[in-house]
């Protein structure tokens, strides 16, 4: 082999190289930032990490809201009508936040079983859902169309009570 030959082959060989670490520390990178989501019944069943961010969801359990008159601490019950989820939040809630609708927390699940939520996310408007909920309660065997006019009833029983 030329020496010209050999050089260029150490050339590509060396990218080739490069390359591939490359794409490695980048999706070793990318792999602690996933955030998975989980239903309530699959955090039941122990298939969440724990103290790694994960994403859960599900409907707010009616008369499960909390909120210490202190602060800006709430804790809440996410459900998917087979498990029940205790969610506890610090910070402000969304606007469209309350009970019977759908939301997605993201947070740490700890050893005890709870979520400590760094972000709460709600629904948009009345006829939507997450498509992780929505699946998640299919999952689990309910149809979301079901709870839609459940959420909706309850939301006009809280704001009757107001």
């Amino acid at each position: 082999m030329r020496a010209k030959r050999k050089q260029r082959l150490y050339v590509i060989l060396g990218l080739v190289t490069l390359a591939a670490i490359a794409v490695g520390l980048t999706l070793y990178a990318l792999r602690s930032n996933i955030n998975l989501f989980f239903s309530p019944v699959q955090i039941a069943e122990g298939q969440a990490p724990f103290e790694r961010q994960i994403r859960a969801g599900g409907m707010v359990k009616e008369d499960s809201v909390a909120r210490d008159p202190d602060s800006l601490d709430v804790a809440f019950t996410v459900t998917d009508y087979v498990e029940d989820l205790e969610v506890r939040y610090s910070g402000i809630l969304p606007d469209l936040f309350r009970e019977g609708q759908g939301v997605v927390v993201v947070g740490r699940l700890q050893p005890d079983g709870w979520l400590r939520a760094d972000q709460v996310l709600a629904k948009h408007d009345e006829n939507y859902m997450p498509p992780e909920v929505a699946q998640a309660l299919e999952d689990a065997g309910y149809s979301p169309e079901d709870y839609q006019d459940k959420a909706t009833d309850v939301a006009k029983r809280l704001e009757a009570e107001d």
